[in-house]
């Protein structure tokens, strides 16, 4: 078939050009290699509704991952999701979590999100991002409340976060994730992806999703901070990457051109190896 998952050290590859991969690196064993596993099959998925190829083509696939994972959970293993079957069973993995992802990449897949009201981006963040939110923190071996906790906020800090950062690419290919309610606060009254993100006001509604980040970082702290530490490590993480970039862009502020901001590999470094030893 033709997304197949890679093994081991070809999932830690595809890996290896994301924000989370020290993350992911200072993880034992057995966990790194089943969030690499996690890590493809998001990516796997994220290709397919990202992808320029006909949409009933893209709802084809998505279908032919949903009919993987129903095999995947019936004990039957598709060639090349071994890797990814071992993680499951190990670690408890719920099938609804990466049912729930799927139902997220047909969101993008089906149509252009363009200003969606913020219970529709509410629900499309619990998909694309909380869902391996709580994947992951069955991998780091949360407990059942709090690793819920965490996915449900950091999750959502992520791909608000996620959001801001990419707001010139997806308005290039028609998309603006921006809520209806954001963009009414501005005073913006299209839902054109390109002209809403060139006018001036577009800061406000910027503003008003950095503030609901800023809160779901917040109580993602909370949460760590109540849980032992070596559990949370890769989280902390990704929590303190990704706020540093939710405040670099308030610093550099809204206008256009907007230059994109990014987190040194030194200074990624230095975050991975603050958590590592703990």
């Amino acid at each position: 078939m033709p997304h197949l998952l890679e093994r081991n050290s070809a999932a830690a590859s595809r890996a290896g050009g994301s924000s989370f991969y020290l993350a992911m690196r200072i993880l034992g064993r057995q966990q790194r290699e089943a969030m690499f596993e996690v890590y493809s099959f998001c990516r796997a998925v994220d290709d397919i509704a990202d992808s320029d190829a006909l949409r009933h083509w893209r709802l084809a696939r998505l279908a032919d991952w949903r009919e993987d994972i129903d095999a995947l959970y019936s004990g039957r293993i598709p060639t090349g999701l071994e890797g990814l079957a071992q993680a499951i069973d190990r670690f408890s993995l719920g099938k609804g979590d990466f049912l729930d992802l799927i139902d997220g990449m047909e969101m993008d897949a089906a149509a252009d999100i363009r200003a969606p009201d913020f219970a529709l981006l509410d629900l499309y963040c619990d998909r694309v991002a909380c869902a391996v939110g709580r994947l992951s923190v069955r991998i780091f071996g949360m407990n059942d409340d709090d690793g819920k906790a965490l996915a449900h906020h950091l999750g959502r800090a992520l791909q608000l976060t996620n959001i801001l950062r990419d707001i010139d690419e997806d308005a290039a290919i028609g998309r603006l994730y921006l809520p209806r309610e954001a963009l009414h606060l501005a005073d913006i009254g299209t839902s054109d992806p390109q002209s809403a993100i060139s006018l001036p006001r577009v800061g406000v509604a910027c503003a008003f999703v950095a503030d609901r980040a800023r809160d779901h970082f917040a109580k993602s702290d909370q949460i760590m901070s109540r849980c032992p530490r070596h559990v949370v490590r890769a989280p902390k993480i990704m929590a303190e990457v990704y706020r540093e970039m939710l405040e670099e862009m308030v610093t550099r502020g809204w206008s256009w051109p907007r230059h994109r901001v990014h987190v040194p590999k030194s200074h990624l470094l230095w975050i991975a190896l603050r958590h590592a030893f703990v």
